[in-house]
């Protein structure tokens, strides 16, 4: 078993071979990104304050690796478990500070793997997997903030809570968390007042950019979240059915977490002393946000999709632990780490296996050559390079990422700004049918997406 001395260096193991294992075993397994990455890479390609899907910070933080790295699938892997791997490091550096013990700490972070949303889906960078160093520094800076109430952790939880929040609108959960606990516990927290509405000062001059594209875009990313969870068809059933569902899922969900940590208690007894800040304070930042979405779900009859909840649960193993230590038989923690150990190792080998047997995956879609065959086709018609990509997210996005010319990425020509001429190098993607017969360029066809180009001869 670990002893405290070792605890540091376990920790540090553990991170770093999650982040190998994940970028080196989907960079082998896959041929193509995933969705939402060769989404928001697309979105990158034209960088704006906003998309009709999502605010911009994913898009912003693929765009920078691809400045980098270019091309190369193994860095939005990579990108994405440096992601994770923070969120990791200050839920452990936030558990030290309240757990006192590095043991607990360290089972705290472990235990995380037993959550599906921190290993299996962590390979596709996506607006989930953005928020969540996010949520983890918010919770972090705050809670510093609030014990030493200096300016700088005020600032940076201002900072991180607009980063936040410009990666998906969601995270207002976490920030409705934590004003909540704030607002409950005033009187301990007067002297905190000043600096504390210094931080919400701060971030809405940090999202002010975003909040003028939403006005001039007629706030086209809010109606669509709406639009995803179904609000608006109204059905008194869906007020009933969905929050239960969301409660099931969440259940489900977290089973093998409950097995990982009850495995290590010798009696389930606990006592939470009103006075107790510490157990009050992580409560509030893993009840409320679920509890809120729950709300959300009756009010409005949202279906609350599970992947929407990958960063409500970074602080659930420390609850556990500050909860139920004094229960905990050390003796039975040699049996937590050899679950750790099954679901570190089963986790990546299960995914490898998935993605070499399953070949009808996103990320079995031939991109690269693809757009090598397009690529082609102009060289042998235009003199000029590619400029623009216009279409979907994905057979478009695809072309914008693997071009070597990395046109910028448009859905539609409609409202653009841009002064689209024969110079500038279109490529449409869409439907064959309709694209063959309105392209005045060169129309090619790659199943089951048809090619339109018009360029300079």
């Amino acid at each position: 078993m670990i002893i405290k001395k070792n605890t540091n260096k376990a920790f540090y193991l553990f991170i770093f071979s999650h982040l190998f294992l994940w970028t080196l075993i989907p960079s082998y397994s896959n041929v193509n990104l995933p969705l939402d990455t060769i989404e928001a890479l697309a979105w990158g390609s034209n960088l704006e304050w906003g998309f009709s899907k999502h605010p911009p910070f994913s898009a912003f933080a693929v765009e920078i690796f691809y400045k980098i790295f270019g091309n190369n699938d193994w860095a939005y892997y990579l990108l994405s478990q440096i992601f994770v791997v923070t969120a990791f490091y200050f839920v452990w550096k936030f558990s030290n500070q309240v757990l006192e013990d590095k043991i607990y700490s360290l089972l705290s972070v472990l235990i995380l793997s037993a959550i599906y949303f921190y290993n299996f889906t962590t390979p596709e960078f996506n607006v989930n997997i953005s928020q969540l160093p996010f949520w983890a520094l918010s919770v972090y800076f705050f809670w510093k903030g609030l014990n030493l109430n200096k300016k700088i952790d005020w600032i940076l939880f201002g900072i991180f809570s607009a980063v936040g929040f410009l990666s998906k609108y969601l995270f207002i959960y976490i920030l409705l968390a934590l004003f909540i606990f704030f607002i409950l516990n005033l009187k301990n927290y007067k002297k905190s007042i000043i600096n504390y509405c210094l931080s919400i000062l701060i971030s809405l001059i940090i999202l002010i950019p975003h909040f003028i594209w939403l006005l001039d875009n007629n706030f086209t990313t809010i109606f669509y979240g709406l639009d995803r969870t179904g609000v608006s068809e109204f059905d008194f059933i869906k007020h009933l059915k969905n929050p239960i569902i969301f409660l099931l899922k969440q259940f489900i969900i977290l089973i093998p977490f409950f097995i990982m940590a009850l495995i290590t208690i010798k009696k389930f007894n606990f006592k939470v002393k009103r006075s107790d800040k510490k157990i009050f304070f992580l409560l509030s930042i893993n009840l409320i946000p679920i509890f809120l979405m729950f709300i959300t779900s009756i009010l409005t009859g949202a279906k609350i999709r599970t992947m929407w909840m990958t960063p409500f649960y970074l602080f659930l193993g420390t609850l556990f632990f500050l909860i139920l230590k004094k229960n905990i038989e050390r003796k039975k923690i040699k049996k937590f780490f050899l679950i750790f150990l099954a679901i570190f190792i089963l986790s990546p080998a299960l995914y490898l296996g998935v993605s070499l047997a399953d070949k009808t995956k996103r990320t079995d879609y031939p991109g690269k050559e693809i757009a090598r065959l397009v690529q082609n086709k102009w060289d042998d018609n235009f003199v000029n390079e590619i400029k623009i990509v216009v279409g979907d997210e994905w057979y478009a996005g695809n072309l914008s990422y693997h071009l070597y010319s990395r046109p910028i990425w448009l859905y539609t020509l409609e409202n653009s700004t841009l002064n689209i001429t024969d110079e500038k190098g279109v490529i449409y993607t869409g439907n064959p049918t309709i694209l063959k017969k309105i392209c005045p360029g060169v129309f090619g066809t790659i199943k089951p997406v048809g090619y339109c180009m018009i360029g300079k001869r």
